[in-house]
């Protein structure tokens, strides 16, 4: 692994130790300011496993922090990378969630008194409408219907009577 060498600038140098002595910023962007600083040539030039020691980062990210600040500058180096664009996070939506909803609805199979989320991962993908489906996702997508089997009122259950302070029953 190639070694990359920090060389600050004064103002560099000025704005990176008024930023850490200050505390304001991330835990992040402090930390990866300590190891700018504790890496700079002008400097004493710590080795790598003293600024391990000395902050508690792993060699990877003073490499990786010296790397970004050598090839990309100092605001690369200081801001966390914005994540990579992720495919389409939702996978049961619109008309699978109703059929999904329909088939929880609907009468288990022969032998079964209800469905379990695994029965209807599979069944979705027997139907063909995903070709692979988690029970997690399965149970998500029937979290987020508001509705109820066996109750006018949503919610998970119906308020039962309770007696009052003066013995007799409330409902």
């Amino acid at each position: 692994m190639d070694k990359y060498r920090v060389t600050l600038t004064a103002e560099e140098r000025v704005a990176l130790g008024q930023m850490v002595s200050a505390g304001e910023a991330a835990a992040r962007k402090l930390t990866h300011a300590r190891i700018l600083l504790l890496s700079d040539t002008h400097g004493e030039d710590s080795t790598d496993e003293e600024i391990v020691t000395a902050l508690g980062t792993g060699l990877r990210t003073i490499a990786r922090v010296r790397r970004d600040f050598v090839t990309q500058g100092l605001e690369v180096a200081l801001n966390r990378k914005s994540q990579p664009p992720r495919p389409d996070k939702i996978k049961i939506k619109g008309d699978l969630e109703q059929k999904l909803v329909q088939l929880a609805c609907s009468d288990p199979p022969q032998g079964r008194c209800h469905w379990t989320l695994q029965m209807l991962a599979d069944e979705l993908v027997v139907l063909g409408l995903l070709q692979t489906v988690s029970i997690e996702t399965v149970r998500q997508a029937l979290k987020k219907t508001t509705s109820s089997l066996g109750s006018s009122r949503l919610g998970a259950s119906r308020p039962r009577p309770t007696p009052n302070t003066f013995g007799e029953w409330r409902t």
